[in-house]
């Protein structure tokens, strides 16, 4: 059976234009493209990053909510253009990210088989700066931590404990969550 990812299938959710004008109904995104469909009473429109502020989903193949936000973004051209975005942290810290599918190669079980190509999903992470400014995070476990000097040790013990993986996308949201609350006033 072939892999299925989230953004195959369409999700209950919301869509706010940059009209103004909210939309409630069944979303399909596609962040490859930036494109957003939404139907509503068996209507469906299209709307490209440029038309959609943000959009949210419950995503049944993950039990959660989403929030995506267009955001003015340069993928190697000159100018900036609206961009989506998932929103994975905002605080201290405000990180958020971008899947894509990429082939990547591995060995199979069977060793008549060779080598197999299989389509992955890739998250991406960016770094929203407090200019506005985004940076793609392209690191590790230890470059997460250095970020979060000096309550590095703290989020260390506290991913340890909870057995939170630094690659796995909602664990690292969680471990972000715990060091921007390390932050917060009683």
């Amino acid at each position: 059976m072939a892999q299925q990812f989230s953004f195959e299938f369409w999700h209950s959710g919301k869509a706010v234009l940059d009209s103004g004008d909210t939309l409630r109904g069944a979303l399909k995104y596609d962040m490859s493209n930036d494109i957003l469909q939404v139907e509503v009473d068996r209507k469906l429109e299209s709307f490209t990053s440029r038309k959609v502020l943000y959009f949210e989903i419950f995503d049944e193949t993950v039990k959660r909510y989403r929030s995506f936000y267009s955001l003015p973004y340069s993928q190697g051209a000159q100018y900036k253009v609206p961009t989506f975005f998932e929103l994975l942290e905002e605080g201290k810290l405000t990180v958020l990210c971008r899947e894509l599918l990429e082939y990547r190669t591995t060995s199979s079980p069977f060793y008549f088989y060779g080598n197999v190509n299989r389509l992955v999903l890739i998250n991406k992470y960016f770094i929203l700066k407090e200019n506005g400014e985004l940076d793609e995070f392209r690191g590790k476990k230890n470059d997460w931590l250095d970020m979060m000097r000096p309550k590095s040790d703290d989020v260390e013990k506290f991913a340890k404990k909870n057995r939170l993986d630094f690659d796995d996308k909602y664990e690292l949201g969680r471990i972000i969550s715990y060091y921007n609350s390390l932050f917060k006033k009683n």
